[in-house]
């Protein structure tokens, strides 16, 4: 593997729940991803894939293990890591240009720097011409893109992408994951993606890992051998697709905590 940009090490997640105990979300998980790669995380809902994310991002602190980003031990919130989610979040009182600009404005960027980022961003994703438009005058597929701008726009090393296109119908989700695919291809981001489309996943991505059922442990990992990762609509129509979609079914219901193979990412 390349430089290693985000990793988890044998990171574990409790939760008490009152008198009911303890409930534990993940359990024992280790993954690396590389620079540049892109890798999707699959699995049944409540295993803990976001759970993951959040502390990734040092939102959350594992109950056990660690998480590292460029080396160093994730304690908090930091610059190299940003978070794209399933709703946009934007700011209806900004105008586009002003909302993509809005995390490099909390870090303190100069005014010419940050209005040079978030035209430049706005060009790649065909997005200049509303530069001075306001949230409620784009469609949401638009709106998902200017997310995807401002997530690039504090220029993070990796970014974490928590279902980012489910709330957009599957014409636009085809288009926006082309235009975050030729994002990732051209900005050589490394990426961690959270999606439960099995095409999705397959087509955005360099490797897929399946988690299992809650407690959440990685139980598969596959390498997506098929070229053209910068063009998701081409790789659709690869015949090892549906094979490797087949694959991920199946592990998805067999889901055994004690299949698990760690350590292989």
């Amino acid at each position: 593997m390349s430089v290693i940009r985000l990793e988890y090490r044998r990171v574990s997640m409790h939760f008490m729940q009152g008198g009911n105990g303890r409930l534990t979300a993940v359990q024992d998980v280790s993954v690396a991803v590389g620079d540049g790669e892109v890798v999707s995380l699959i699995g049944p809902s409540g295993c803990g894939k976001s759970t993951l994310l959040n502390i990734g991002s040092g939102l959350t602190a594992p109950s056990e293990g660690d998480a590292f980003v460029d080396g160093e031990r994730v304690q908090g919130p930091n610059a190299h890591v940003a978070f794209m989610l399933q709703k946009d979040l934007l700011l209806p009182w900004r105008t586009i240009a002003e909302n993509v600009a809005f995390g490099v404005e909390i870090q303190g960027v100069a005014a010419p720097e940050r209005k040079r980022r978030a035209q430049a961003l706005l060009e790649n994703l065909n997005l200049a011409e509303f530069a001075g438009h306001y949230p409620h005058q784009l469609s949401g597929g638009m709106r998902q893109r200017v997310a995807l701008a401002r997530t690039l726009a504090v220029d993070p090393t990796v970014l974490l992408l928590d279902e980012p296109f489910s709330a957009v119908d599957a014409q636009t989700r085809m288009v926006l994951q082309r235009e975050l695919a030729q994002t990732l291809k051209r900005s050589g981001k490394t990426a961690l993606l959270i999606t439960h489309d099995l095409q999705e996943a397959v087509t955005l991505s360099d490797r897929v890992l399946v988690m299992s059922k809650r407690p959440g442990r990685i139980i598969d990992e596959i390498a997506i051998d098929i070229p053209d990762r910068d063009d998701p609509l081409k790789r659709r129509q690869h015949p090892k697709v549906n094979d490797i979609v087949n694959r991920l079914m199946e592990r998805l219901d067999i889901g055994a905590p004690d299949d698990a193979v760690q350590g292989r990412a």
